[in-house]
């Protein structure tokens, strides 16, 4: 595989920015991606959806006195707008001249989870999502403190039930556990004590905010200091630890490059991010300018976006329904908002069970004919059907070199898809391109594409 076109899948989803790469340089790249900006305004989709806490409370109202009927109406829309909200989240991959601030964003998703599903606020899952995506090149402290005092957070993981005389425990466990320092760097007591510190941490209008009646101001001790520590006080002081630095490194390797990254890579680049103060720029621009240089092809499995994205890049396809991407990963495993639990997605085999091949080479054959991912039955709506159709026929266009004989395009696909190919490989994709293959008669689109749609079901096309 082309270096550009292996970096571009990394750094994004789909091989388009593999000749910015080729152009700009990767360092360029890199810093044209850090310098992108983003939309802070709400979507009008959120719109009727609940966003201060008067209107959250008159929600609860509504569910306590609200008919069966009236409470099922307002749930429905709700589903809809958190469909609305996973399909805004894709449009902003696709069409990103520098998709790695949503990459980025998706990382810190799957890092500081909060799902819709036990949030249930779609608005506070849009904030918590917009603080990602405005941090996600910053300083990995400064992210903590204001992630973990978000609506969505305290919600999701219970610490609107952790109040003085009474403490939940929740909220404090994954700050050190999954958040920032990892099993076996925090004592039991030092969990105990942070809940402490949390207590009376609940919803606020923009963010979360002590309640003074629910607060436990006595002094404890955390990881040996005693105080009567509040969140940004603990925060600072578990970015004291020693070991801070290695868990979110090794992360960032496995997000990006590895499946399995080597100990002694995870330490090198900690040991790189503790220097530069948590500041998360540097340090990606530390491990992909030098991981670039390696021959690293391979060492990764594709996870459902980027699979689906790429596949759809080279297929040149416009207008997708992101709808139907969003059901398509779901599918597979990945439901963005919705994760299967507070660790995350798993990552690495678990995007390549075997049902999840059989679910890849489904849709790479659906999509190659110009199919859809989804076949539902059409609705009555004709407004909702002329604005994306699901059972509309798609336009699809590869591209590839017409001036080019049977091996010369074998070895383009291979060189954007492939990160290896052997001789058994290369037998196959002469059998269906053969070498009397003519570019210039009807229907030689059509043979290149039933040679890119083996190529795309082959298990080294699951590899980045």
């Amino acid at each position: 595989m082309n270096q550009n076109s292996l970096w571009s899948l990394r750094l994004g989803f789909s091989n388009k920015e593999a000749s910015i790469i080729a152009q700009k340089g990767l360092a360029s790249f890199l810093e044209n991606s850090f310098m992108t900006s983003f939309d802070s305004s709400i979507p009008s989709f959120l719109e009727n959806s609940p966003k201060t806490k008067e209107e959250y409370q008159k929600q609860r109202e509504f569910f306590k006195n609200g008919s069966i009927d009236e409470k099922k109406e307002f749930q429905k829309k709700e589903r809809q707008t958190s469909e609305e909200l996973k399909a805004w989240w894709i449009n902003k991959m696709i069409t990103s001249e520098f998709p790695l601030r949503e990459k980025m964003t998706c990382f810190w998703h799957n890092h500081y989870v909060a799902t819709d599903q036990k949030v249930k606020i779609n608005y506070w899952i849009f904030q918590h999502n917009q603080i990602l995506r405005k941090n996600a090149f910053g300083n990995f402290k400064t992210l903590t403190k204001e992630i973990v005092q978000s609506n969505a957070m305290v919600r999701y993981l219970d610490n609107i039930d952790n109040k003085k005389g009474k403490l939940n425990e929740n909220l404090s466990r994954e700050l050190l556990e999954l958040f920032t320092l990892g099993i076996g760097n925090y004592t039991e007591q030092d969990i105990k004590n942070g809940a402490k510190g949390l207590a009376g941490l609940g919803y606020g209008e923009e963010s979360a905010v002590y309640h003074p009646k629910f607060e436990d101001n006595e002094s404890f001790i955390y990881f040996g200091k005693k105080g009567n520590f509040k969140i940004d006080e603990m925060v600072d002081i578990i970015f004291e630890q020693p070991n801070i630095p290695y868990l979110i490194t090794q992360k960032i390797l496995k997000w990006f490059i590895y499946d399995n990254p080597k100990p002694e890579l995870v330490h090198y680049y900690g040991d790189y991010f503790k220097k530069m103060n948590f500041e998360i720029k540097p340090l990606l621009t530390k491990i992909f300018t030098e991981e670039f240089t390696k021959n690293t092809a391979g060492s990764k499995i594709k996870n459902p976006l980027e699979y689906i994205l790429q596949l759809m890049n080279e297929l040149n396809i416009e207008n997708p329904n992101e709808k139907l991407i969003a059901k398509f990963i779901k599918s597979q495993g990945m439901d963005l908002f919705n994760q299967p639990n507070v660790k995350g997605w798993d990552g690495g085999n678990s995007w390549l069970t075997s049902q999840v091949f059989l679910q890849r080479n489904n849709v790479a054959d659906l999509l190659c004919n110009g199919k859809n991912l989804a076949q539902p039955k059409p609705k009555n709506n004709e407004n909702a059907m002329m604005k994306q159709n699901p059972n509309r026929q798609l336009k699809v266009k590869l591209n590839w070199d017409k001036q080019q004989n049977n091996k010369q395009i074998i070895a383009e696909l291979e060189n954007r898809l492939l990160f290896h190919t052997d001789a058994a490989n290369q037998q196959d994709f002469e059998k269906l391109l053969k070498y009397d293959f003519d570019p210039k008669t009807e229907g030689s689109d059509n043979a290149v594409m039933r040679l890119f749609n083996f190529i795309v079901k082959t298990p080294e096309f699951q590899l980045i």
